[in-house]
């Protein structure tokens, strides 16, 4: 397959993808929590916000690039932590940290990968963070947490919204687990590189109920920073309460998400949570967003808010399991195009000076 036969739209790509996955890997990625309402109006709420164009603005040269937590990247474009990522192709993990260097990416790795941080940080040119779920036994964490260090991941992101697993019927109707030959391959050895057999519902809501420690508080984030030794990211925060909280304990940044409207069905779109969460923090640290960002224009609108930088989750895994390496790099080739298309026409040179005044109303 050569780059002239992939597709050009996002929904182009999930619908390839959909053709090449078998039904219960497919639902796993694309489905959310309930009545997936969540899930919708994720995307529906970037279309909300209209854009209010300059003209006659040079825009022969744009500028994307952003700073983060002291990193410059060539654009905002942050590959989300997606489990499981071998369900969708081969090379899974290891195919992602090869195109996100080749892209100028900035990657964050699963905890629940099906290929370990070491060699994921082996495969990776670019900057990597770990993203890390606390287990009841803690140690387990504290031990991935060292590797990951080891394997040169510059920041650690706690994901802080999955006390328990959200209500993911498609998964329990398709009694969802890893196939036999993938396991979570950072726990290799112990009871929790497997998942426990579905038993007519999902084995991944067992393995959440079992192993993950729903009794964390704010005291976790001075754990993680001292067992850590590099900067806590907190993912999962939309609420202003929830952002200064974040500021008061030490994260060194927050990303805005509803884990992709797959936990609580219901809890409000991420475009709609950004600009409080922004105010939260009051320029303290910076602000990511995640959830229903498809095109350079959702890109636009969340630096407009207020946001440092976006993550991709769905979108870069339709395009390794079209295309490995070669699908993920260009599923990010087309949307920083497309941002780059977007900043032209609203007269925007540079996005880190892109704000609020290039949104309507």
């Amino acid at each position: 397959m050569t780059d002239a036969d992939f597709p050009i739209s996002p929904e182009a790509w999930e619908a390839r993808a959909r053709e090449v996955l078998p039904r219960e890997i497919y639902d796993y990625y694309a489905g959310g929590a309930g009545d997936e309402v969540t899930l919708s109006a994720n995307r529906d709420a970037w279309g909300e916000l209209f854009l209010r164009p300059r003209v006659l603005v040079d825009v022969g040269e744009v500028d994307t690039s952003v700073r983060l937590l002291g990193e410059v990247l060539p654009h905002p474009v942050v590959l989300a932590p997606t489990a499981f990522q071998r369900l969708a192709h081969d090379e899974g993990e290891l195919a992602t940290a090869r195109a996100a260097g080749a892209t100028g990416s900035l990657l964050v790795a699963s905890s629940l990968s099906t290929v370990a941080i070491e060699a994921i940080g082996a495969a990776a040119t670019g900057p990597l963070w770990l993203q890390l779920y606390v287990f009841r036994d803690r140690e387990l964490s504290a031990d991935l947490v060292r590797c990951g260090r080891e394997a040169g991941c510059r920041a650690v992101c706690l994901t802080v919204n999955v006390p328990v697993q959200g209500n993911r019927e498609r998964d329990a109707n398709n009694s969802f687990h890893l196939p036999n030959g993938l396991e979570m391959a950072n726990f290799s050895g112990h009871v929790q590189a497997h998942m426990p057999e579905p038993g007519g519902s999902s084995g991944l809501d067992r393995f959440i109920a079992e192993q993950f420690d729903p009794s964390l508080t704010w005291d976790v984030v001075g754990w993680l920073l001292e067992t850590a030794g590099l900067p806590v990211v907190l993912k999962g925060i939309l609420s202003r309460e929830d952002a200064r909280l974040a500021v008061e304990h030490g994260a060194a940044a927050v990303i805005v998400s509803n884990h992709g409207g797959r936990q609580l069905d219901g809890a409000c779109p991420t475009a709609r949570a950004l600009r409080e969460v922004v105010e939260g923090v009051e320029g303290r640290i910076p602000v990511l967003v995640d959830g229903g960002i498809r095109r350079g224009a959702d890109v636009l609108r969340a630096v407009a808010l207020g946001a440092t930088a976006v993550q991709i989750g769905r979108p870069y895994l339709w395009g390794l399991a079209v295309a490995g390496q070669r699908g993920v790099e260009r599923v990010v080739e087309l949307l920083v195009s497309d941002l780059r298309r977007a900043l032209a026409l609203t007269g925007s040179t540079c996005l880190r000076e892109v704000d609020a005044r290039v949104l309507a109303g």
